[in-house]
């Protein structure tokens, strides 16, 4: 029987305790990825992107299990979250003013005809209507700053002021890239109170002249 890998035990860049925030550093990992802006919340574009990715991720994962004899547990849903003001995201919480790609890790091993051959397959069944869009990507974040945060998404605010705020100049760090964020709760199936959820931020040390 094909041992089946879940990445989420297997990747320390997977692991957070309850509000307690800690230096990860982050592989340089394989995602599915579909950009897209507005409140996800009301936006159609952020609903459609989630449907696009996981009729994908499962042909993938399939794939991978019956042509290579790797079967793997399919990843949580992932969020790169950014605006032009940045306020806008972790105070005033303007969700129509925020940028963001949804994105499903995939191992390193599945490639390129592999995604396109998965693609197809998809299409060929029920289009999604973001398919064209969707892409597989490498991201490199390297060093990060990272806790898990339990409770609903628009709570995050707390949790994040000490990360940004605190945790990251008392480490002599300062932050670049985007806002990640890792939904290890399904939001359809858990209630508000009881949502999971890591918050990353990629940081560089500030005497590193970067």
């Amino acid at each position: 029987m094909t041992e089946k890998i879940d990445f989420k035990k297997e990747l320390d860049a997977y692991r957070a305790k309850r509000d307690e925030i800690r230096i990860v550093d982050v592989p340089e990992l394989q995602y599915l990825m579909v950009d897209g802006h507005g409140d996800p919340n009301t936006s159609p574009a952020f609903t459609e992107a989630v449907e696009t990715l996981y009729p994908v991720a499962y042909a993938l994962k399939f794939a991978s299990k019956r042509t290579l004899g790797r079967d793997y547990v399919v990843m949580p849903l992932e969020g790169l979250w950014w605006a032009d003001d940045m306020e806008a995201f972790t105070v005033a919480r303007d969700k129509s003013r925020w940028d963001w790609t949804l994105m499903i890790m995939v191992p390193d091993w599945i490639d390129q005809d592999m995604f396109a051959a998965a693609v197809e397959q998809v299409a060929a069944k029920q289009r999604p209507a973001r398919l064209d869009e969707l892409r597989l990507e490498t991201l490199s974040e390297g060093r990060c700053v990272q806790a898990l945060h339990v409770g609903p998404y628009d709570d995050e605010a707390g949790l994040l002021h000490r990360m940004h705020h605190e945790f990251i100049p008392e480490h002599r760090l300062r932050m670049v890239g985007k806002h990640h964020e890792i939904y290890l709760s399904d939001a359809r199936k858990v209630a508000p109170e009881k949502l999971r959820t890591i918050l990353r931020q990629p940081v560089v040390s500030v005497d590193s002249g970067v």
